[in-house]
């Protein structure tokens, strides 16, 4: 039931998990640590590489259309345009960032003027655990966020979460379920983990403007291999796995008219590709990925388009601390998709003056770019 092919996307640069938990007698280890370390999440004295600017001035947003020929789906629905925006590291930990700790989670969202209220769907990358429940692993960097924090991001207009990350788990298994649980409460919908490798794959579904979107979050930074979800054992979809990637695009773009890819992956500080990485975008894509999101390096990075399709690279930080103005770089990655199926993919150039804090400095729209 594609409604689009992929030559048209270019780009320029709950309780129930719980009991489900008991079911599956894992209870015992949910708890247990990580004796696995992680490299810090921002290291203030790497060189900044130099296709990615430093200052919020030498950002611009560019954006290229290709027309469509049809006005309605497969199915012969009409669609009617539709705006998806998706940002890369998002933290709420109030003890990581002191200005939410003081101001409150909805501190981070008061510069963009309604973004996200002004769009169809809104995806992040949520780097914390939203859960009380559980007790800090043994890694060098825990993240926590209230559950709180997860209306509060809603009433900004966030929809997905992606949760296949490396702090997801910060606080056990538990914890992770149980932040799954929360964001359904808030109305959110949770990708990239769940009870078993095959929840954990599962995409959210979700009608928009007549198109029927199919979200999925894939997790390729894992400090164990205990992190990572299988047939019996709760975690994150492995976004090292390529077939289990592909198999899982694949099976969302039988039902759905669109496909996107929410995934964290990379090398910390680096903002260009590793090759693999670029094999695991060129698998999703011949299984009928319409857009992949990358997050994890802390940079921004390129936007490409790899057959047909756009690929943010790296989105950087969005709401974090400020380390540097090169960790500050950011950006939104924007799709805008038209009624009669032609689309405009851009990156809004965006730079976190104060910790916790994203403001937009350039483009709204795609358009306003060109």
């Amino acid at each position: 039931m594609r409604a689009l092919d992929r030559g048209r996307f270019v780009i320029v640069l709950g309780v129930g998990l719980i009991v489900g938990l008991v079911a599956f007698g894992v209870m015992s280890e949910l708890s247990a640590g990580s004796t696995a370390s992680v490299q810090p999440e921002v290291s203030p004295t790497l060189t900044a590489p130099t296709q990615i600017p430093t200052s919020t001035t030498t950002l611009t947003a560019q954006s290229t259309a290709v027309p469509a020929t049809s006005t309605t789906g497969a199915d012969g629905l009409r669609r009617d345009s539709i705006v998806v925006h998706a940002v890369g590291d998002v933290n709420f930990d109030p003890t990581y960032i002191d200005a939410l700790r003081v101001n409150g989670p909805g501190h981070a969202f008061e510069k963009l003027e309604g973004l996200f209220l002004d769009d169809d769907l809104s995806i992040v990358n949520l780097e914390c655990a939203p859960s009380m429940l559980g007790q800090p692993l043994d890694k060098e960097f825990v993240f926590r966020c209230p559950p709180s924090s997860l209306s509060v991001a809603k009433a900004f207009g966030i929809d997905v979460v992606n949760l296949a990350n490396n702090h997801s788990q910060d606080y056990g298994k538990l914890a992770m379920l149980d932040g799954v649980t929360q964001a359904r409460v808030a109305g959110l919908g949770a990708v990239g983990v769940g009870i078993d490798v095959e929840h954990a794959i599962r995409p959210y579904m979700v009608d928009v403007g007549g198109w029927r979107v199919a979200v999925l979050g894939m997790g390729g930074v894992k400090p164990s291999e205990s992190w990572v979800a299988t047939e019996d054992r709760p975690g994150m979809a492995d976004g090292d796995d390529t077939d289990l990637m592909a198999s899982a695009v694949r099976d969302a773009a039988a039902v759905a008219d669109l496909v996107f890819v929410s995934i964290h992956w990379g090398v910390e500080g680096e903002s260009e590709p590793r090759e693999d990485d670029r094999e695991r975008a060129q698998a999703m894509i011949e299984a009928g990925a319409d857009a992949i999101f990358g997050h994890h390096p802390h940079r921004l990075g390129p936007l490409e388009i790899v057959d047909g399709v756009p690929v943010f690279w790296t989105l950087g930080n969005f709401v974090w601390p400020k380390f540097s103005d090169l960790s500050a770089t950011s950006g939104v990655a924007r799709l805008e998709i038209d009624e009669t199926g032609s689309v405009v993919a851009c990156l809004l150039p965006a730079f976190i003056e104060t910790a916790g804090q994203p403001v937009l400095v350039g483009a709204r729209t795609c358009g306003d770019s060109q």
